[in-house]
């Protein structure tokens, strides 16, 4: 069980750093509806970290464990409310993009943690795809201060 559970947490984990990857290159390309459409897909990560933390509290998961999937899971929220639903208009309100970023890093960040249980090979993945995700969030501020 725990080992089925460390390995949806790697695949969650390396799925939104993926699709945020893509997500990112397409914003950089100014394909912003077909990055829409794709990042639609990272929110269907809310059901399997659901799972996760319905599943995890008698396996002797430490306080940090619930702390970054609980952070992602918060940010899946929060991206739900301002780019779904009702879809507000917030890229360009300092105050606003600010604590979002912070809170999609620190989820994100809190996922290589998750992603680390399935092993090493879960771990570098995460680390690389994490550390690509962050170069892109990076040139995409630069270059077109979305």
């Amino acid at each position: 069980m725990i080992g089925r559970l460390n390995l949806v947490g790697a695949v969650v984990a390396n799925w939104i750093y993926a699709m945020s990857i893509i997500v990112f290159v397409l914003r950089l390309l100014q394909m912003t509806r077909s990055g829409r459409w794709i990042g639609s897909g990272v929110l269907l990560a809310a059901f399997p970290l659901g799972y996760l933390l319905i599943k995890s509290p008698g396996l002797g998961r430490s306080t940090l464990y619930f702390l970054q999937v609980g952070l992602m899971l918060a940010w899946l929220v929060v991206e739900f409310l301002l780019d779904w639903w009702p879809g507000i208009e917030f890229r360009q309100t300092r105050w606003i993009v600010i604590p979002y970023t912070m809170l999609f890093f620190a989820g994100a960040g809190g996922m290589i943690g998750v992603a680390a249980l399935a092993g090493r090979s879960w771990t570098i993945s995460a680390i690389v795809m994490f550390l690509i995700m962050g170069v892109l969030c990076g040139l995409l501020h630069v270059m077109t201060d979305m």
